[in-house]
């Protein structure tokens, strides 16, 4: 090939390799820079926004922030800007993980715990969705995004059941969160003040912790005023195995089958542990089975997600069940699983 076939095919594949730019660019606002902090913890938590950008009108009805370098924070008062796909927290919201597993919630109206299906025993929230706002919704080497959460709860996160509908977090008047890291556990203190739902307002404050061994969490839910109706459950799916069981002080709900995001043919297990002293009843609500507590002061409860591509992980119904049972064991003679 001559110098001039050289030139013309080397810029060519430079006006190519830039296009693609442009065109990544344009799918991923406001990835220009990112700050990536590695953890050595066994467990690890963490909320991630921008900074050094601005908040601009969006092509949707509400605002986008545009521009900025990501940074881990310890704590954050949510922005009444912020609502879902606004570009200002790294996937949404805060993650959790150990070896086995990981979880976010989306922290704005939608209050979703998802879950992170991981191929890897090692940390990576820190860099997930540094790649491109939402990249982890596509299959990677670490693993990816596995839930479809929808208009449901997700998996064990948290809402209030009148009248048949499960009300999230549409109406609260300021949202703020605390990440605090130690060697046994990993926990996103969220306050929600002026949580408006059908015949009441009240402030809440949920724990939500996770430990470096297990792929459980628990959430320890603190309403200001004891209300009727709140509630937890797994987004419910059609023709997925539902499983439920009760022992002498605790009993759990759970999900297991084809029900994960990756398109490869893979089981997906979820769980929510509860109280029998603290619940009223369970049932299906529109979205979600659900697990409804008794008005109380203090709500304690465990959620869990077992993906069946996870690295030495449960890889059947029998397998996920006897995992369950042998929780609801510990829990029926100790009290805690942490």
């Amino acid at each position: 090939m001559n110098t001039l076939k050289i030139t013309v095919v080397l810029s060519l594949l430079a006006l190519i390799s830039c296009k693609d730019k442009e065109k990544k660019e344009e799918k991923e606002p406001g990835t220009e820079k990112v700050e990536t902090v590695v953890s050595s913890k066994p467990v690890y938590a963490e909320i991630s926004i921008k900074e050094g950008g601005q908040w601009q009108d969006g092509p949707r009805d509400h605002k986008e922030y545009v521009g900025g370098t990501f940074k881990n924070v310890n704590s954050l008062e949510v922005p009444e800007e912020h609502t879902d796909h606004t570009w200002y927290i790294r996937y949404e919201g805060p993650g959790w993980e150990n070896k086995n597993v990981g979880y976010r919630l989306y922290l704005d109206w939608r209050n979703a715990i998802d879950v992170w299906g991981k191929k890897v025993d090692s940390l990576v929230l820190p860099y997930v969705g540094q790649d491109g706002f939402d990249s982890y919704h596509e299959p990677a080497d670490w693993g990816m995004d596995v839930l479809k959460v929808a208009q449901g709860l997700g998996v064990g996160s948290y809402g209030r059941q009148v009248e048949g509908t499960t009300h999230h977090f549409n109406v609260v008047a300021n949202t703020s969160a605390q990440v605090e890291n130690t060697d046994n556990e990993a926990r996103v203190t969220i306050n929600y003040k002026g949580w408006e739902t059908p015949g009441a307002t009240i402030d809440l404050q949920s724990e939500l912790s996770m430990y470096p061994e297990g792929r459980y969490m628990k959430a320890v839910l603190k309403p200001s005023e004891k209300v009727e109706g709140l509630c937890t459950g797994i987004v419910k799916f059609d023709n997925i195995d539902f499983l439920q069981k009760e022992g002498e002080q605790w009993g759990y709900i759970a999900t297991y089958g084809k029900q994960s995001l990756s398109g490869n043919d893979d089981d997906l297990g979820m769980a929510v542990f509860y109280k029998l002293s603290e619940t009223a009843e369970t049932t299906k609500g529109e979205h979600d089975h659900l697990v409804i507590f008794k008005p109380a002061d203090t709500v304690t409860y465990y959620l869990l997600a077992a993906w069946d591509q996870e690295k030495d992980g449960i890889t059947t119904r029998e397998g996920f069940t006897t995992h369950l049972n042998e929780l609801l064991t510990q829990l029926d003679s100790e009290g805690k699983l942490e």
